[in-house]
């Protein structure tokens, strides 16, 4: 397989179209995590109940050849429940490491604030190394490794807040929404038509590739211009007036990143401004921490960075330079 953008771009139609047979009128959704998946970023995905989260994340894994485990998150689950550990084994006298269903590619940790932080915490690790620390024993995760992370808006009954560090470990934070009338008709026409609730989803790659898609990603020119317009809009976050933290430098990494995933998706070896532009919002939405008189406005953090970037300036960009 060769490293080109053109292959990072016929692989991830070829991938939506195909997870497309579960989830109906989600195009702009499946490309954001697509484009996540592409750089090895973790997604958090920010809804209410019953819009297909899970389908979403089992289709994906299942296009993409990667194996997939599924934590549902509760009050009582415990960090080991996660991790696995050392368990004794009486016939042979000695301690055996069984290991938990985070030891997978795609992790489907479902309603994740419902898990107390401690639990949460568990994670971490996971996340920005891709291992785990049993009993003082490092233990490597699969390659890939990703994190989709349902979450019930913060509201909910029965929800913990997210910590901070655990937040700005995910690339992106995205929301599904309800179907229009006419893709919530045609998933009713789907399913009379199956007469069962499985999709059948086809492999139309494997984790080897994936990582081979990566490095082409690693290979789409940026110009310096714009990565200084990243810097503007980040830095513009923690200016802000009505935000007491703004986006770390994490954040500019993940619009780095994700623009460039965004360029080779559109099959394009060279990013330009609206790649950034249109990964701005999820890729640092997450990351602000409002004025408390903001905390109760849903969707303010949206609103912040929608007018950062209707004032900063776009570097004029010509065709590949």
């Amino acid at each position: 397989m060769s490293n080109n953008p053109r292959t990072v771009a016929a692989l991830g139609e070829e991938i939506i179209k195909e997870v497309e047979k579960a989830i109906i009128g989600k195009r702009e959704l499946l490309n954001q995590i697509i484009t996540a998946v592409m750089v090895g970023g973790h997604v958090l995905i920010e809804d209410y109940p019953g819009l297909g989260k899970t389908l979403m994340a089992k289709s994906l894994a299942t296009a993409l050849g990667l194996d997939f485990r599924r934590i549902q998150f509760t009050p009582d689950l415990l960090p080991g429940d996660i991790t696995g550990g050392y368990v004794f084994d009486r016939s042979q006298s000695k301690f055996e490491l069984r290991k938990g269903p985070i030891f997978a590619n795609i992790i489907l940790a479902d309603e994740i604030n419902r898990a107390s932080p401690k639990t949460q915490s568990a994670l971490l690790e996971a996340m920005q190394e891709g291992q785990v620390t049993l009993e003082g024993e490092t233990q490597p995760l699969p390659k890939p490794f990703i994190v989709l992370a349902t979450q019930n808006p913060i509201e909910y009954e029965g929800t913990f807040p997210l910590p901070e560090a655990q937040l700005d470990r995910f690339i992106m934070k995205v929301s599904v929404g309800y179907p229009s009338a006419k893709d919530e008709l045609e998933m009713l026409e789907r399913r009379r038509d199956r007469r069962t609730d499985d999709v059948e989803i086809k492999r139309i790659t494997n984790g080897e590739e994936l990582l081979q898609l990566r490095a082409a990603v690693e290979e789409v020119h940026i110009n310096p211009d714009l990565n200084q317009y990243i810097i503007d809009i980040v830095s513009r976050t923690r200016a802000d007036k009505q935000v007491s933290v703004g986006a770390s430098p994490r954040g500019s990494l993940a619009l780095l990143k994700l623009s460039r995933a965004a360029a080779a998706l559109a099959d394009r070896g060279f990013v330009l401004p609206d790649d950034i532009k249109d990964f701005a919002i999820p890729a640092l939405v997450h990351r602000l921490i409002l004025k408390p008189d903001l905390w109760l406005k849903r969707f303010a953090a949206e609103e912040i960075i929608t007018a950062i970037l209707d004032s900063q300036p776009v570097p004029v960009i010509e065709s590949g330079a």
